[in-house]
């Protein structure tokens, strides 16, 4: 089994997701996780369908 990759998680949440400390520190290994996926692209978009009928549903205030 090979150790957690500190180092890359580390510069990853706090350089490229540009973290606080304290937020790093406070997210658990899931929310990193999909943090970096959505961050890398790993994410699938809303489709427009998806989205228009979101919108329907959640208004916003008007």
């Amino acid at each position: 089994m090979r150790p957690f990759p500190w180092d890359e998680a580390i510069g990853f949440g706090l350089g490229v997701l540009r973290l606080s400390p304290c937020a790093f520190w406070a997210m658990t290994p899931r929310e990193l996780a999909l943090a970096i996926k959505a961050a890398t692209g790993g994410v699938t978009p809303l489709r427009r369908d998806d989205l228009a009928d979101l919108m329907t549903r959640y208004p916003d205030g008007r």
